[in-house]
């Protein structure tokens, strides 16, 4: 079953959240790897990856971060800044969060296949909730 395939069966979803579970660790290192390797041009990871894909560098150089450190990169592309600053991928729309956690919105880059992402996650989820 891929990204695309929508609408699950409860025993497809079932069987697809299992898969998925079961190598965990695996498939958390191949979708770091394929993040970096997407991103390693970004003005962002330049400053600590030098262009490097390796995920123990990206685990050593790379901190954890709040919304407030990048808040600037976003703000900067809301203006009109070229996506390239945070991403490999051209941002197709800044989405805004309810607010409901500092008492102000905050934007959310979003390139296009997150929607993909989202429902292909909405799809494993439904036939569950709906048992």
């Amino acid at each position: 079953m891929d990204n695309n395939e929508l609408g699950c069966k409860q025993s497809d979803a079932l069987q697809e959240l299992e898969m998925l579970t079961v190598n965990a660790k695996e498939a958390q290192q191949l979708i770091l790897t394929k993040i970096l390797e997407r991103n390693q041009a970004s003005e962002y990871l330049s400053k600590f990856m030098n262009r490097s894909t390796n995920t123990s560098t990206f685990k050593r150089n790379v901190p954890v971060v709040t919304y407030d450190v990048v808040q600037p990169y976003i703000t900067r592309i809301s203006t009109g800044e070229d996506s390239s600053i945070i991403s490999g991928d051209r941002i197709v729309e800044l989405l805004r969060s309810s607010g409901t956690s500092r008492g102000e919105p905050r934007l959310m880059p979003a390139i296009s296949e997150d929607l993909d992402r989202r429902t292909y996650l909405y799809s494993l989820l439904m036939p569950i909730m709906n048992k």
